[in-house]
């Protein structure tokens, strides 16, 4: 008889090719690469817009009625329930050459997408990675021989992305942006959350 191997508890990341179209992605570069005026902490080359509803920009309205549909999608993964979505907040972040984004994950919400608006350097796509800890071991395995599986791995670098494409990810997962090699780098970034949660009859509603 053949083993059988078991995947228990994955983290589900979900990529959407080509959800924003060439025109709207056009357009949110030209817009909101000169308000990207707030500067990174940890990175003289990356700046970030101000966070904004998706009421406040006739643009991420736009954006948002494209990206909504599939927070659903992955809504459904995360709490096995098709809930309505809310973008609760969304900006915008430009890496310049030489910059980058050190690790962080994004508090007070539950769904965190990237969608890329400009081609990104093989060496500089996104990178998430395990949760610093855990209920893990603490002997390490690790030299030049070994063979990296889903299971070994610490960090997992996100498929190639093209300008339009986005990616889902739970709001709570590690990631960062190594040093740009390329080009400007241009990202719009946002955060979601659930109209509510139900925990047998305890009911948490979210949003304004």
């Amino acid at each position: 008889m053949q083993d059988e191997l078991f995947g228990l508890f994955p983290i589900p990341v979900m990529r959407a090719r080509g959800v924003l179209d060439a025109p709207l992605v056009a357009a949110l570069n030209a817009h909101f690469v000169a308000q990207a005026t707030d500067p990174n902490k940890s990175s003289a080359n990356l700046a970030h817009t101000q966070m904004l509803q998706p009421a406040e920009s006739p643009l991420f309205v736009e954006a948002a009625a494209k990206i909504t549909p599939r927070l659903a999608d992955f809504g459904l993964q995360l709490f096995g329930e098709r809930l309505p979505w809310q973008l609760k907040e969304m900006w915008v972040n430009v890496l310049d050459p030489g910059g980058h984004q050190s690790v962080h994950n994004h508090a007070n919400s539950f769904i965190s997408g990237v969608i890329y608006l400009t081609p990104t350097h093989a060496d500089s796509q996104t990178v998430f990675m395990k949760a610093l800890g855990g209920a893990e071991y603490q002997f390490k395995n690790d030299h030049a021989k070994v063979a990296v599986t889903p299971y070994s791995a610490s960090k997992w670098i996100s498929p190639a992305p093209q300008p339009g494409d986005m990616i889902l990810f739970p709001s709570y997962l590690l990631h960062s942006v190594p040093p740009n090699r390329g080009e400007r780098r241009i990202t719009l970034a946002f955060n979601a959350i659930p109209s509510h949660l139900n925990s047998w009859g305890y009911m948490i509603r979210f949003g304004g």
